[in-house]
This record gives structure tokens, sequence and C-alpha cells, in this order.
């Protein structure tokens, strides 16, 4: 089942559903996508056609975002939040239950190495087969070495469009897998960037607090999130 917002459709997943959906595509066939999508790639696909048709594209999508949340509440729809960070972490530890080899992509080396570190000593059992930061300029040579490793899992942390498009492409020329887009959870689990309190979470305000935290951020999010909302209204009278 899915909703749908600014014409494009969004999961209405449970987050015990999203999993078990999540790890049927890591048993399937072919290379399948997780857009976690958030109001800056709704914006970023409005001017970007070539984005927006991979979010139409993508195998699963789901509302990561409170302004996601938000937006859906005022065309007088829902669908349950489904942190990214959270989510990606879920299937790691499902992945090693069944040793499914894992594959993780982005940030600057020591981010995603210590990442690495911090993940295998929190998940028994983790199998990462291949990890590598996100500075190259040759998508070719990763994705040769990824069809060597054969991960089945991959994440992929390079920014948004960056990390949709680089596994779009991915999908023609990998081995079977599913591959999610995870933005700047390698900071978080490196611990190079503090999560924000659970009451934070809880209410959705996570982002408000990571703004506190790092004041760069206010101006990627202002006016990003009042015009994407005031785009959701306006959208919602014309229908």
């Amino acid at each position: 089942m899915s909703v749908e917002l600014l014409g494009f459709h969004i999961d209405n997943y449970t987050f015990e559903e999203a999993v078990i959906k999540a790890k049927s595509l890591i048993d399937g066939d072919k290379v399948t996508q997780v857009v976690t999508i958030n109001p800056e790639m709704f914006e970023a696909a409005e001017k970007d056609p070539t984005f927006s048709g991979i979010i139409r594209d993508a195998e699963m999508v789901i509302p990561d975002g409170v302004g996601v949340k938000l937006a859906l509440k005022l065309t007088g729809k829902d669908a349950a939040r489904i942190p990214g960070v959270d989510f990606a972490k879920r299937l790691l530890k499902e992945s090693a239950l069944s040793n499914i080899p894992v594959a993780i992509i982005g940030s600057k080396e020591e981010v995603v190495t210590k990442a690495v570190e911090n993940l295998k000593k929190e998940i028994s059992g983790l199998n990462i087969v291949y990890f590598h930061n996100g500075y190259f300029d040759n998508d070719e040579e990763i994705y040769n070495e990824l069809k060597q490793r054969s991960p089945k899992l991959i994440l992929v942390a390079l920014g948004s469009p960056r990390q949709e498009k680089f596994i779009y492409a991915a999908k023609s020329k990998l081995n079977p897998a599913l591959m999610i887009g995870i933005g700047g959870s390698l900071d978080v689990w490196s611990g190079s960037v503090k999560r924000a309190p659970k009451i934070f979470q809880k209410l959705g305000l996570e982002w408000l607090y990571r703004t506190a935290c790092q004041p760069s951020r206010f101006k990627r999010i202002f006016p990003t999130l009042p015009l994407f909302l005031i785009r959701v209204l306006s959208y919602k009278d014309k229908i």
C-alpha cells in the first residue's frame, strides 16, 4: 500500500513491515533500490527530471524526514516515519543473523573506517565484505569491485541525489543486491556526529537538535522546508 505526495508514491509500511519487505528484496534476483525520502529530495526532484525518474522507479520509497510526514498530514494522509539511520542499522543486524555479505560506501576515509569498526563491535557476526570512502571519480571501478565481492546489502552514503544516481546506475551492472542511500548515517555510526536524545527522535525533531548543534545546517533546511510545505498545500488545492 502506498500514499501519493506531489506526484510520487510513498510506501506506507510500519517499521517492521518495511524490514520484512527489504529482506525479501535482499533475497531477490536483481539489484533493487530503497529511497529514504525527505523534503530536500522532493525539491531536488522538481528541478532534476533524471532524479525524479529514479525516485519513481525505486522498489521502495520510505518517508525519512518528519517534513514528509507533516506534508502528508496536510493532505489528509498518513504514513509511518521510518528514519533511514535506524532502518539501515536494523537491516545490518538482520544480515548478520543470516551471514549476508554487506558493503558500505561513502564519507571520508576515517569516517567510514571508524563506522565499520564500530558496527563490527556492536553487531556480532556482521559480514562486511567491502567498504570504500565516498571520494572517487571513477564509478566503474567501484562497480567492478562490488561485482567481485558480491554483497547482498549495499549501503551508500554519498549525499543526495548523488547516492541515488549511483545506485540507479548500478542496477544494470551488479549482481543481485539491495542498495540503500543512507545520507549521513556513517557520521552517526562513526561517532563523529552525536545522535539526538531519544525524546527528540521520538518527537521527530532530530533535525532541530542537529541544526542547533550544527548551525551550518540551517541554510540547508531553510527555506527548503517551508517552501516544500507551501508547495504541498498549493498542490493539494489543485487536485
